[in-house]
């Protein structure tokens, strides 16, 4: 009888929580607007001013934007789950030289996993058979990301490379801001 029991709760359970995904899937471009807003602010907050001595040092690390440009609202939001992960990434290692405040970093990388989960939960589980551009936009995406990680290791993780790619991670945000603000 209790098996039973169990077994008619669960099977009331279930429903429910997938009607609360969908629900919250149904909403994502409007809470990725707001977690982009919440994320470049936090870029913001966690360094000052961009050093004066480092922009002698800039480079073009030229983000693939046509990831972002795909027919399906699927795929976009796959290439942006894609992208919020090699960014978490990036800002999960070798940080002691980047001297800034710890509290916003800290924020920077819950917000940006609590949007991963998200993501994987709508887009992810929904098309796991899904291959968006035959994969030659998930090899751009790497590649880019890669180009920002090795140009991290070559200066060794200095404070004007942590600047640099602050400035690319905010101009990468601000694209995506760009594209959600259209779906």
């Amino acid at each position: 009888i209790m098996n039973a029991f169990g077994l008619i709760q669960i099977g009331l359970i279930l429903p429910c929580t997938t009607i609360i995904f969908s629900l919250q899937c149904n909403h994502l471009p409007l809470q990725q607007r707001k977690v982009i807003e919440n994320s470049l602010r936090l870029l913001d907050k966690m360094g000052k001013k961009f050093p004066q001595q480092c922009l002698r040092e800039k480079t073009s690390f030229r983000f693939p934007a046509r990831v972002l440009q795909p027919r399906q609202k699927e795929t976009v939001g796959v290439a942006i789950e894609e992208i919020f992960q090699h960014i978490f990434y990036i800002f999960s290692k070798n940080l002691t030289l980047a001297a800034w405040d710890g509290t916003a970093l800290d924020e920077f990388q819950n917000g940006l996993y609590l949007q991963i989960e998200q993501l994987e939960a709508c887009v992810i589980k929904k098309h796991t058979h899904y291959r968006w551009s035959k994969d030659v936009s998930r090899l751009k995406l790497k590649k880019y990301f890669q180009k920002i990680d090795c140009f991290l290791r070559d200066k060794q993780h200095d404070l004007c490379s942590w600047e640099i790619s602050r400035a690319e991670m905010r101009k990468c945000l601000q694209l995506i801001d760009k594209v959600t603000r259209k779906l």
